[in-house]
């Protein structure tokens, strides 16, 4: 019985270590968050600088999800071009997402910038 105790009290442990590990993994990779958006984060990543196209991935607020739910680029050969790369979002959302980064393009932009130079980034509360 004891030893049945001891082992559950070492998962429970590993479980918060994973768990720590987790958060701190996902600080690392995803520094440049950009924006809130209703339920949606757009998150620049800092090893995506070595892409061929600025771009945003979008989390939704509150999970823990390493993966992004879209990929959407915002420029092509330098000049404004907001459309979807790639997305497991609604047509609404979509829209949703894209018109709103279509209004805040400079801030995103500016803010990928600094994400790329290692500089703290500003979250901004944006609507569509």
């Amino acid at each position: 019985m004891k030893k049945m105790v001891l082992f559950a009290i070492v998962l429970k442990i590993l479980f918060i270590f994973v768990v720590i590990n987790e958060i701190d993994i996902l600080k690392r990779y995803i520094m440049g968050q950009l924006a809130f958006l209703k339920m949606f984060l757009l998150v620049s990543i800092p090893t995506d600088i070595n892409d061929n196209r600025r771009h945003v991935h979008v989390f939704k607020k509150g999970t823990r999800h390493m993966r992004s739910i879209a990929k959407i680029w915002i420029e092509q050969n330098g000049k404004k071009c907001v459309e979807i790369a790639e997305s497991q979002l609604s047509a609404k959302d979509n829209e949703i997402i894209v018109a709103a980064i279509e209004k805040h393009w400079e801030f995103i932009n500016d803010q990928i910038t600094k994400t790329f130079r290692g500089e703290k980034t500003k979250i901004k509360n944006i609507e569509k």
